[in-house]
């Protein structure tokens, strides 16, 4: 059998690098800076980022997605009807343009009267410095392949104490905060367990993956705020 070669649906240069979207056979790739970081092979965990915290949550009314990724952890958040508004915050501003043409049809359709896409940095909105402004019922962060294998440098912060205190001070009452890790990330949980109030409680759930004849372990990383 022939190898699929790849077409290249969109690809273009931005400050944080080169941002790649392409077409391999059925399987949509995404590249950010060289660094391949998912495809639709697989998105189960994707999707269990979104439904692990909806079922930790009575009344998810809002809820900010950082990183927008190929759409699938939003779409699983999107139906659930209990979600009144999602703010979806991106770095890589072609990404979002090519939501909005409808580039990939994995990655259209999102936006409307229950969906909003940013291009910011989440770490800005979570200072409260750009973006949408919160509370949020739900905080949903997959920026990166997680703080042991990152995208861009710059992201190191997202998975420390400082801006997941920031996170957490973003929560409405009750609140959940989850983490998405593609490796079992301990030094994350300690820092998630240095900002943690009295009456917060701190997860981790190991996501078991089959995928090219090998197991892989990723991680969701839980911090629900007492009320």
């Amino acid at each position: 059998m022939e190898p699929v070669v790849p077409v290249t649906l969109g690809r273009e240069d931005t400050p944080a690098g080169e941002v790649v979207l392409r077409r391999r056979g059925e399987v949509l790739e995404l590249f950010v800076d060289g660094t391949f970081t998912m495809d639709t092979v697989d998105t189960s965990t994707e999707v269990l980022l979104a439904t692990e915290a909806l079922r930790r949550h009575p009344a998810p009314g809002r809820v900010l997605v950082g990183g927008l990724g190929l759409g699938f952890t939003t779409r699983a958040v999107l139906d659930d009807a209990r979600v009144r508004h999602v703010d979806v915050v991106e770095l890589a501003e072609p990404l979002v343009r090519w939501a909005r043409e409808g580039l990939a049809p994995e990655l259209s359709g999102l936006e409307g009267d229950r969906c909003a896409l940013h291009v910011e940095d989440v770490a800005d909105v979570l200072r409260r410095g750009a973006g949408p402004s919160g509370c949020w019922d739900l905080v949903l962060l997959d920026v990166d392949n997680g703080p042991g294998f990152l995208v861009h440098p710059g992201n190191a912060d997202l998975y420390r104490t400082p801006l997941l205190a920031r996170a957490r001070g973003v929560l409405r009452p009750a609140g959940v905060l989850v983490v998405w890790s593609s490796h079992a990330a301990p030094d994350l949980e300690q820092h998630l367990r240095r900002v943690a109030g009295p009456q917060d409680r701190i997860e981790e759930t190991v996501l078991e993956v089959a995928r090219d004849g090998r197991t892989f372990h990723y991680a969701l990383y839980t911090l629900a705020r007492g009320r």
